[in-house]
């Protein structure tokens, strides 16, 4: 080890230059060992190496060397192979960086790693096994494996040599490449049979290193026997369906020599691709198997050429013929060669829908096929030639009872037992227009509210048609028509695709009940076709009128309504009857009356469904009596509406205390007219007309003041010319309905006239009650007529 020391310090060199330093080491030196001092290559100050923390940055997977923190030397830390770093390359260099830091600075180094003959020769091969004829001639050469050395230069492989012998030398060459065996003498096996010899591989370093590999030769027999086959041709014959596996055939071959020469292997000289995939033969038996489907109708005969090779390599051949016997192994096989679908639904009977060939691989009847279609009434089967058959029509199609046909073509040959094919033919029936929307319900009617806000809906108006598609696509529209001079548009529209009907305004039961048009259902066909349903709109009332009283009549507000009752009246006497209607219909237009106000409810009462006043008790013994009821009817809607009338009974003993009565009522409206009449003039005219038109007051009030009285008038000109019945004579008298009857009484000296009974012939009659609904609300028929006595001021 000595001198590879010294060859390590002084073999070794290192060169600097600026930030950058090259070594030059030789592989597998100790852990340890120093290569350079690398502070001193960098000229860094000894003293201060910790500081400045020297350390290497390898940018391979393995580092193998490092740096003494305290003396800056650059040693090895891991085992060096070159032939691992570098591999076969001629040069092996490994580039590090040397970091320093305080202050950081980064410097590069090279290290070149030199090869060693650390690695011996070896070859591929322990043993190198030879078979070598005896008839082989001196001169014949055998190749060799030859031997690797992974070592460069001198130090790799550099020579072979054999172990002496007097058959076999080495043939020399310039390069080591495969080595090669020379024969020297002829061989005889008789005499030797087997050599063995020793093949070095030598490399050239100065402590050379060999590799060692056994050559083993065996001498093989001459053959000079050919192998004979115990037949020139073999025919077999085969079922289709023999299984895989099933041996064929076994061939025989035998040879005179012996050993080798004498082993016989059996393989295929010439055989068909299609034979290849059917049979194989056994290389040691001969015997000839089944690996593929046999099949008929793919190949009838197999003509193949086996040949048998001896272990000398000489060959004889033989024919080999399979022929393939035929069985009813196929079915039946249907072909759709044309195909019409969708047929639209209007087709004649007899139209082509497909056309079908039918076949049947197998040979003589087994080949024969019989073909025909499950009962469909509306298709039919028609042979045609050549195997051939027609798929018709046999009727009409309707799509929408039958909107596709799966048809089965059954096909059967005649082989026993016969083979079936089925096959079944989707067939869809394409859709025509041949049906009208149908609605679904035969009228529709539609009981809405009255005063519902414009564009609500009404009714879901919906028909249905049987086709499909644009076919079945509907739209719809109402018909034109005018109710009391209006179109009907102007009262409902209608949704083109939904069929929702919607109120183009509000409804007044009162003013429309009912009405009726047509809606048309169209589908989009061509041509389209269309049909109508009567949509029937019936109002349903709501209570949005209040009764309207007729009597006493509302035109006498603002001033009072006197009902003279006689002294002599009794328990149970008919006062006078509250008359009212009501525009709504049903239980809205069911009244009631009712005393909202009464001084003594003991004296009078009213029928709750009538309305008549009568007298609840008998009369107190006075003078005269003056009461003012108020009466209240309201209907018997949701919520229920009311209204109110006014009377002022007076109990005297005979009309003419009925007068002083009526005079004590003031004349509010006389005095509300005066007042109007003064503000109006008072503003209008200048302050000097305003003096004469006090004046011309004061003469106007002197005037009235002078004139004769009500009273007088009716003592004077009028009361002699009237006759008065007697309540009891009138009390249950009914009057013909529509009229309404005033009395009046005038105590205006401008009015001074009593006038009887008279009808008033423009009552309205929408505010009358639907004679329908009379037995629910009040019976316009039975309206009493009030006593004369009755006195309107």
């Amino acid at each position: 080890m000595a001198w590879q020391v010294l060859f390590f310090y002084f073999g070794f060199f290192s060169m600097a230059a600026p930030n950058q330093f090259y070594y030059s080491i030789l592989e597998e030196l100790k852990l340890n060992s120093i290569i350079g001092n690398v502070a001193e290559d960098l000229g860094l100050d000894s003293s201060n190496l910790k500081m400045r923390k020297l350390r290497i940055v390898s940018h391979h997977s393995r580092n193998c060397f490092n740096i003494s923190a305290e003396n800056g030397n650059l040693y090895v830390s891991d085992r060096i192979d070159r032939e691992e770093i570098c591999g076969a390359e001629l040069s092996c260099f490994l580039d590090l960086e040397i970091l320093a830091e305080n202050p950081v600075n980064v410097f590069s180094a090279k290290i070149e790693i030199q090869d060693i003959n650390d690695n011996p020769p070896s070859f591929p091969n322990e043993i190198f096994n030879l078979r070598i004829s005896e008839s082989s001639l001196p001169g014949a050469r055998f190749v060799l494996e030859h031997a690797r050395d992974p070592d460069l230069g001198t130090n790799s492989l550099q020579s072979y040599s054999l172990s002496p012998n007097s058959y076999f030398s080495l043939v020399e060459k310039s390069d080591m490449e495969n080595p090669e065996l020379t024969l020297v003498h002829s061989l005889d096996r008789e005499k030797q049979q087997k050599f063995e010899f020793i093949l070095t591989a030598s490399d050239g370093g100065k402590r050379i290193k060999t590799g060692t590999a056994m050559i083993k030769i065996e001498v093989q027999d001459i053959n000079d026997n050919y192998p004979v086959f115990s037949q020139k041709n073999y025919k077999v014959s085969l079922n289709e369906d023999f299984p895989i596996g099933y041996v064929a055939l076994q061939l025989n071959a035998s040879d005179k020599d012996e050993g080798s020469n004498a082993e016989i292997s059996y393989s295929f000289s010439h055989i068909p691709e299609s034979a290849k995939q059917v049979f194989t033969i056994d290389s040691q038996s001969g015997i000839i198997k089944i690996i593929g489907k046999l099949d008929y109708e793919t190949a009838q005969t197999y003509e193949m050429m086996v040949k048998a090779t001896d272990g000398g390599g000489l060959v004889s051949k033989c024919t080999v013929s399979i022929q393939i016997l035929d069985l009813n192994d196929n079915a039946p096989e249907i072909t759709i060669t044309s195909l019409s679908t969708p047929i639209p639904e209007d087709s004649s009977p007899g139209t082509l829908v497909a056309l079908i060939n039918v076949k049947d691989l197998d040979s003589g009847k087994y080949g024969e096929v019989n073909c025909q279609i499950t009962e469909i009434k509306a298709f039919k089967l028609v042979p045609s030639s050549n195997n051939y058959y027609k798929l018709v029509t046999a009727g009409e199609l309707d799509r929408e009872t039958t909107s596709a046909y799966n048809i089965t073509l059954i096909a059967e040959d005649e082989g026993s037992p016969p083979m079936v094919t089925k096959k079944t033919v989707h067939i869809t029936v394409s859709d025509v227009n041949d049906n009208e929307p149908v609605f679904g319900k035969p009228f529709y009617i539609s009981h809405i509210l009255e005063h519902i806000p414009a564009g609500a809906s009404i009714q879901n108006i919906h028909a249905s048609d049987l086709d499909e598609n644009e076919n079945a696509r509907v739209t719809y529209t109402i018909i034109s028509q005018n109710i009391d001079d209006i179109p009907v548009t102007s009262y409902v529209s209608i949704n083109s695709m939904s069929g929702v009907l919607f109120a183009q305004r509000s409804f007044d039961y009162e003013q429309l009940r009912e009405f009726q048009f047509q809606v048309m259902a169209k589908d989009s066909g061509s041509p389209p076709l269309s049909s109508n349903v009567t949509v029937r709109i019936c109002v349903i009332d709501k209570n949005d009128n209040a009764p309207k009283i007729l009597y006493p009549s509302p035109d006498t507000e603002g001033s009072a309504l006197f009902e003279y009752i006689p002294h002599s009246a009794e328990k149970g006497y008919l006062v006078t009857k509250v008359i009212a209607v009501d525009a709504d219909s049903g239980h809205n237009a069911w009244l009631s009356y009712h005393l909202l106000q009464v001084p003594d409810p003991s004296i009078l009462s009213i029928g709750q469904y009538t309305g008549e006043i009568r007298i609840g008790r008998d009369l107190p013994d006075i003078e005269t009596l003056r009461q003012k009821i108020v009466v209240l009817v309201k209907d018997n809607g949701v919520p229920s509406l009311s209204s109110t009338a006014t009377l002022n009974l007076v109990v005297a003993e005979n009309f003419q205390q009925v007068v002083p009565e009526i005079r004590r009522q003031p004349n509010n409206s006389a005095t509300v007219s005066n007042t109007t009449f003064y503000l109006v003039i008072a503003i209008g005219l200048i302050s000097l007309l305003f003096i004469v038109i006090v004046l011309i007051t004061v003469i106007a009030k002197c005037r009235k003041t002078h004139s004769p009285t009500s009273f007088d008038a009716f003592n004077r000109n009028v009361y002699p010319q009237f006759t008065l019945g007697c309540p009891s004579e009138i009390s249950d008298t009914s009057l013909p309905f529509p009229f309404s009857y005033d009395v009046c009484v005038t105590l205006d000296s401008k009015q001074n006239e009593i006038a009887y009974l008279k009808p008033v012939q423009n009552v309205p009659t929408e505010n009358l009650i639907d004679t329908d609904d009379s037995a629910h609300g009040t019976d316009p028929t039975n309206v009493h007529l009030p006593k004369i006595s009755n006195v309107q001021v």
